[in-house]
C-alpha cells in the first residue's frame, strides 16, 4: 500500500480509502445490509493495509456507522483514522443541540470516543451560509478543543465558485471533492484541487470512478486502452490516473466483494505522484474525449429554457441523455430518469409551443430532441 503525506495534519493515510456507502451494492437509502459480510470486508482492507474509513450518518439508511463500529472492535480502531458526516438535513431547526445530539449517536455508533474526520456534508454555498446561520463552525471548534473531532472538514458538491468561496471563508483541515478524469471542469474541478493544494489543505477524493461508470468502457473507449502498449483495467487507469496528481491525498473507492478490495490494494500498491508518462497522460486526454464524443446534444446546462410552461424537465432529459450515452448505461437504472418519470417531467407532455428554442442560447433544437431523447431512454 502506498501512503500519502497530510503535512498540515501530521498524518500519513493510505492512498486508498474505504469508502463505506455501497457494500449493499448500491449508493441509495435501502439498510439491506450482510453486516457480516460487510465487517470482513472492512477488516480485509484494514489488513492489507488501509488506514482511511468515510462513512456517514445517513448512509445505507443510517446503519453505515453501525457497521463501521463493530468492524473496528478487537483493536481495528486503533489502526485507522475515522471519516464522518454531518447532514444539514438533521439539524438545520434543532441547532447547537440537534448538532450535540448528531454527534452523540455518531459516537455511539461507532463505538469510539473520537472522530478523526468531522465533514460538513455536500455543502454549496447556500447550505455552507444555512451551517453558518446555526453555528456549526464554532459547533466543530468547540468539539475540536474537546477532542471529540480532530479535524474540521467537508465535502463539496457545487460550482468551482461557490468552493473557492467556502474554501476561504473558515479554518479547514480537509476537503474531500468529486474528481476524475471526466470531472476536471465540473464541481470544484482540477481549479479546485489546484487551489487546495497551494493553501495546503488535504484533498480527498469521492467518484473517482463516477459512481462505477468509468469501471466499464464502451467500446471506442476499450478500444484506446487496448491499443496503448501498457494493459491495465478502465479501474486502474482512473485511479492510476487521479493518485498522479500531487494534491489528492486520499482516492476513496467503495467496494462490496473480497475480489474488489484485493484488487484495490494490488492497483494502489504501485500508484504515487507524478507516476504516469507523457503517452500515458496523452492516453488519459484521449480517453476523455472519447467519451465525450458519445454527447447526443451539446446542452450546458444553463436551464434558460425552464421553467417549461408543460412541466417538461428539458435540461434533466438532455443531462441524462448525455449520461447514458457517455457511460453506455441501461436508461432503467439512471437516477435522473427516474427522478423524471417519478416527477412526471418527462418530454411526453411537450404542446411544441417553441418557448424553449426562442430562450436557448445554443439555438438547439430542443422539441426535435426532445423527441428524439424520450423516445430513446424515456
Amino acid at each position: 500500500m502506498k501512503y500519502r503525506t497530510m503535512e498540515k495534519l501530521g498524518l500519513r493515510p493510505s492512498a486508498f480509502g474505504l469508502g463505506c456507502m455501497r457494500f449493499n451494492g448500491d449508493a441509495s437509502g435501502d439498510s439491506t445490509i450482510d453486516e457480516k459480510k460487510a465487517i470482513a470486508l472492512i477488516r480485509r482492507a484494514i489488513d492489507g493495509g488501509v488506514n482511511y474509513l468515510d462513512t456517514a450518518y445517513t448512509y445505507l439508511g443510517k446503519t453505515s456507522e453501525i457497521v463501521v463500529g463493530k468492524a473496528l472492535r478487537d483493536g481495528y480502531r486503533e489502526k485507522v483514522t475515522v471519516a464522518t458526516k454531518m447532514p444539514l438535513g438533521a439539524v438545520k431547526e434543532g441547532g447547537r443541540a440537534a448538532m450535540e445530539a448528531v454527534l452523540a449517536e455518531q459516537l455511539g455508533k461507532l463505538q469510539t470516543d473520537h472522530i478523526d474526520f468531522y465533514l460538513m456534508h455536500g455543502l454549496n454555498k447556500k447550505e455552507w451560509e444555512d451551517f453558518k446561520a446555526i453555528g456549526a463552525p464554532q459547533f466543530f471548534d468547540d468539539m475540536k478543543r474537546e477532542g471529540k473531532i480532530r479535524f474540521k472538514c467537508f465535502s463539496f458538491h457545487g460550482p468551482y465558485e461557490d468552493f473557492e468561496y467556502i474554501l476561504n471563508d473558515y479554518d479547514w483541515d480537509m476537503v474531500q471533492i468529486q474528481y476524475n478524469f471526466m470531472d476536471i471542469d465540473n464541481q470544484a474541478g482540477t481549479k479546485g484541487l489546484k487551489l487546495a493544494g497551494e493553501k495546503g489543505i488535504p484533498v480527498v477524493i469521492m467518484e473517482g470512478l463516477l459512481g462505477g461508470r468509468l469501471s466499464k468502457a464502451p467500446d471506442n473507449v476499450q478500444a484506446l486502452y487496448d491499443a496503448f502498449p501498457v494493459k491495465r483495467s478502465s479501474v486502474e487507469w482512473a485511479f492510476r490516473w487521479l493518485c498522479n496528481h500531487p494534491e489528492v491525498s486520499v482516492v476513496l473507492s467503495g467496494c462490496n466483494e473480497e475480489e474488489q478490495i484485493d484488487e484495490n490494494l494490488r492497483i494502489f500498491d504501485s500508484v504515487e505522484a507524478g507516476i504516469m508518462s507523457e503517452a500515458e497522460e496523452k492516453l488519459i486526454e484521449d480517453v476523455r474525449k472519447a467519451y465525450l464524443y458519445r454527447t447526443k446534444i451539446g446542452c450546458t446546462g444553463c436551464k434558460y429554457c425552464m421553467p417549461c410552461p408543460c412541466g417538461v424537465n428539458i435540461a434533466g432529459i438532455f443531462a441524462a441523455w448525455n449520461n447514458i450515452s457517455l457511460y453506455d448505461l441501461d436508461p432503467k437504472d439512471d437516477w435522473g430518469i427516474k427522478r423524471i418519470k417519478e416527477k412526471a417531467e418527462g418530454a411526453d407532455n411537450c404542446a411544441e409551443c417553441g418557448a424553449c428554442e426562442a430562450a436557448c442560447p445554443q439555438n438547439l433544437p430542443i422539441i426535435e430532441s426532445l423527441k428524439a431523447a424520450w423516445e430513446e431512454i424515456g
